[in-house]
């Protein structure tokens, strides 16, 4: 589905690429690391530059607050 491509860890925020299919505020999704360590959690809210989003399309690149920390290149697919 996509990968993070960038972690703030200041703010709890990924930035997550989109490499297929869409996802969307409520889905719930599986973040997956180099390591095996993963999470799962639900979306509940995204933004791209500041501006809140709803939906999540291929090629997309927006922010995600996420539970836990997480790395660079972790996976995420939706559950």
């Amino acid at each position: 589905m996509g990968e993070i491509t960038h972690y703030y860890d200041k703010i709890g925020v990924a930035v997550v690429k989109i490499a297929g299919g869409d996802l969307k505020v409520g889905d719930k999704v599986k973040l997956t690391d180099s390591q095996g360590e993963e999470f799962e959690q639900e979306i509940k809210s995204m933004q791209i530059e500041h501006a809140k989003i709803e939906i999540a399309k291929k090629g997309d690149e927006f922010g995600l607050k996420v539970d836990k920390s997480v790395k660079d290149k972790s996976a995420v697919v939706k559950v």
